[in-house]
């Protein structure tokens, strides 16, 4: 295993009960041990859970010096309304965020004044020039929604051109996918050690909710994982252990590439996340 280190990072949705979020703060103190860079915190379709969002990132700003970085979409939003929330971040002494376009809120009709993320990217750059560290989202295995995977690398170069100072992968199990992803972004032109594609990891908890959030942003699970949690069935101990040892060679795959940050998918839970950052010793 190579000498490099990658850091690490956390995300966290907002909860809806008053118990959902105590355990929150509860699983932010854990894992927060673990001096990550930063905790990102999700924002729902059409700022569905914009005031929960606020609330949850002002307790964690309070709490800790770790920085946290709202997640903020466009789709549906004024310029109006996202330029309130920028000044009302910038305020606030947040200086990270997480640009996304978001899903289209059911129901709702139109994509708004920004409809991309990349306009959002360059929004952000032209309101409040360089104060944020923005972080887009990447596809290894490409936008459900892109024309064509060149198409989708295109936007994401785009996005880097337009202000951009990282990416975030969707979650992933095959590490040659990420590598591929990185490789035609120098193609590109990108320079991916001073703009860098973190790897985003989602811990295996549970098979249904897994293949729920797989199907419903393009990701792929391999074929070998989805017959080994189906031939598991209700066996949660094994599945988890089966889950960790999975995520566990991905990252230390992913290590030896020089991957230059892992970015785990928390499902607010403490375990798994802690375990595997304490096993592979960052």
């Amino acid at each position: 295993m190579s000498q490099h280190k990658p850091s690490i990072s956390f995300e966290f949705f907002p909860t809806q009960t008053q118990q959902g979020k105590d355990k929150l703060i509860e699983t932010f103190d854990s894992l927060n041990e673990l001096s990550p860079s930063y905790f990102s915190v999700t924002y729902g379709a059409g700022g569905s859970t914009r005031e929960r969002t606020l609330d949850i990132v002002d307790n964690l700003c309070r709490r800790s010096d770790t920085p946290i970085a709202p997640h903020i979409s466009c789709i549906g939003d004024s310029k109006a309304q996202i330029a309130e929330l920028l000044d009302r971040y910038q305020a606030q002494g947040i200086n990270r965020l997480v640009a996304l376009r978001g899903d289209l809120p059911s129901g709702q009709v139109g994509m708004g004044e920004l409809p991309f993320a990349l306009d959002l990217v360059k929004f952000i750059r032209e309101h409040a020039g360089e104060h944020f560290y923005i972080e887009v989202a990447a596809y290894p295995e490409m936008h459900p929604q892109a024309r064509s995977f060149d198409f989708d690398i295109q936007n994401l170069v785009n996005k880097f051109n337009a202000g951009a100072d990282t990416a975030i992968t969707q979650f992933f199990y095959n590490a040659d996918s990420y590598l591929y992803l990185r490789d035609a972004l120098e193609k590109h032109g990108v320079d991916t050690t001073a703009k860098p594609l973190v790897a985003g990891i989602m811990p295996i908890i549970n098979a249904t909710s897994l293949m729920r959030f797989a199907d419903s942003c393009g990701a792929d699970i391999p074929r070998y994982i989805r017959k080994q949690l189906a031939d598991f069935g209700d066996d949660k101990t094994s599945i988890r252990q089966f889950g960790f040892d999975v995520v566990m060679r991905l990252c230390e795959r992913l290590i030896s590439e020089g991957v230059p940050a892992l970015h785990f998918y928390s499902m607010n839970k403490t375990q798994p996340n802690r375990r595997l950052v304490e096993a592979l010793g960052l």
